[in-house]
């Protein structure tokens, strides 16, 4: 008789388990959750989950939090205010459904690394062949690079308004870079001590935009109409598509698929599995509805205070500050310095979230066996020293530091389809999920929203690129390159469907 999918997900997990390998959390780490708010009779090999507990909810709250510092780094502060300067109220609604596209996709990541014990990183070390697996390395890192370097900056520049001028670029990011130091000291302390630090930040970023958002009034009227009735005109399409574009991170989706593990789930009991799967999604959901709400402060903000002003379209992030100051004045507390304490606790928490990215992607792609403080040295290298450079070069260019964020912003888009479409062939495979593979449904939606994504960031690219590439030599080598791109991600969509098709006639010849 063949077996039935809760034997099969046994076996899978079984072989898994023979494997010696890095693992994203030590036994002694991980939150210890079974018998929390349970009967000493319960059946720990049913295949229901639990009655619900707000007690363990509150024990799997964490994760989710830390991956939602993706969707408020300085990068996507930028995002929120050009779009509030240049479009007004009128794309609050595109922000609400990338929001939404966003918590799809961590979803994702969160089920791959509950239902399998691993993470993204080191699944795809397990599935593509060594050329494959660290082009896919070198890609994660480079977007992991580009985001810091925004975030590193972001943090820099808010230090260099808090000094008042004193401190120049290159000195805030040799302060922000310590903040890696301060990572290892709190992890020694056990996760929950980081993930309280993460509140705190993320708590003093709300209480500074809604401090903004209080100081300058935004139509509420308006703000309602935004959200609710879908506009979009020929004007605004730039900083729709960067809306949707900043929102997924690829480094993001690689780290959630990890931070997931931080609980003590047994994923050989069905029963526990769901039990994760459901509380990750409340906490999740919940992490990414305050996150909304932040993005959406900044951008009323600079809606009501640029929109339709000559100067919309020249606001960035390292004059933003000095134009709400302008405008609004000092006040009991100037708004030049309510906006720099948000931006630096974006900054600080997201070049954090980005040393633990970079452990994870390095740790899982290539399995080595370091000490974690060595390898936060390492990552924390990749980010800092490149940052180190621009800071000293464009310190006193505004312009060349909004034109190498465009830049970056184009190293992360390139990026996205490298860690989206692994993702979803992992989640779609019984051999990978067992009982936890997605439906047909699920994988439908979930493909139709990766390849608005990936279009959206195409459209974003070729624009990019349109205005920026001149000359024979410069236009050969993106060609070249663009070539290289397109063939590598037909690679890993032409590999994706026939495994699944040979595995499919594997299964129907054996009769399983």
């Amino acid at each position: 008789m063949p077996p039935n999918r809760e034997e099969l997900h046994q076996r899978l997990l079984e072989s898994h388990d023979e494997a010696e390998e890095e693992r994203a959390y030590d036994s002694t780490e991980k939150v210890h959750i079974v018998g929390v708010d349970e009967r000493p009779d319960a059946d720990e090999y049913s295949t229901k989950a639990p009655p619900f507990s707000w007690r363990k909810l509150w024990l799997f709250t964490g994760p989710g939090f830390l991956m939602s510092i993706a969707f408020l780094d300085p990068g996507n502060l930028e995002g929120d205010l050009q779009s509030g300067a240049i479009a007004g109220y009128s794309l609050l609604w595109l922000l609400l459904w990338a929001t939404a596209m966003g918590l799809l996709v961590q979803l994702l990541s969160a089920r791959l690394g509950v239902a399998t014990g691993r993470h993204l990183a080191e699944l795809c070390r397990e599935e593509y062949p060594n050329w494959a697996r660290l082009l896919l390395w070198v890609m994660a890192e480079l977007a992991l690079i580009g985001a810091d370097i925004q975030e590193v900056i972001g943090s820099a520049i808010a230090i260099k308004i808090l000094s008042q001028g004193f401190l120049p670029l290159w000195a805030g990011v040799i302060i922000t870079a310590l903040d890696c130091f301060v990572f290892l000291f709190l992890e020694n302390y056990g996760v929950r001590k980081l993930e309280a630090l993460f509140a705190v930040l993320i708590a003093v970023m709300a209480i500074s935009f809604a401090w903004m958002f209080g100081e300058t009034k935004p139509s509420g009227h308006e703000l309602l109409l935004g959200v609710l009735v879908p506009k979009l005109s020929s004007k605004t399409i730039q900083q729709a598509v960067g809306v949707v574009g900043c929102i997924i991170m690829p480094h993001n989706v690689f780290l959630h698929s990890a931070l997931v593990q931080s609980r003590d789930v047994d994923n050989r009991k069905i029963g526990r599995v769901r039990e994760a799967l459901t509380y990750y999604s409340i906490e999740s959901g919940a992490a990414l509805t305050i996150s909304f709400m932040i993005n959406l402060f900044v951008t009323t903000v600079f809606a009501k205070a640029f929109y339709g002003t000559e100067i919309a379209d020249s606001i960035g992030l390292i004059n933003a500050g000095h134009y709400l100051q302008d405008k609004y004045g000092g006040g009991l507390f100037p708004i030049l310095y309510i906006w720099a304490i948000g931006l630096l606790a974006a900054g600080q928490s997201s070049t954090i979230t980005g040393t633990y990215a970079g452990q994870f992607i390095m740790g899982g792609f290539l399995n080595l066996r370091l000490k974690k403080w060595l390898r936060a040295l390492i990552t924390r290298s990749f980010a800092i020293i490149p940052t180190l450079i621009v800071a000293l070069v464009f310190d006193t260019s505004e312009d060349s530091l909004d034109v190498l964020n465009e830049w970056l912003n184009v190293l992360q888009s390139i990026q996205i389809p490298f860690a989206l479409i692994p993702l979803l062939f992992l989640v779609s495979k019984e051999e990978v999920m067992g009982f936890f593979k997605i439906g047909p449904v699920l994988q439908t939606i979930s493909w139709l929203v990766a390849a608005l994504v990936i279009v959206i960031n195409g459209y974003l690219l070729v624009d990019f690129f349109s205005k920026e590439v001149s000359g024979l030599v410069f236009s050969t080598v993106v060609f070249v390159f663009t070539a290289a791109y397109v063939c590598f991600i037909l690679y890993l969509i032409a590999r994706g469907f026939n495994l699944s098709r040979l595995l499919g006639n594997a299964k129907t010849t054996l009769g399983i």
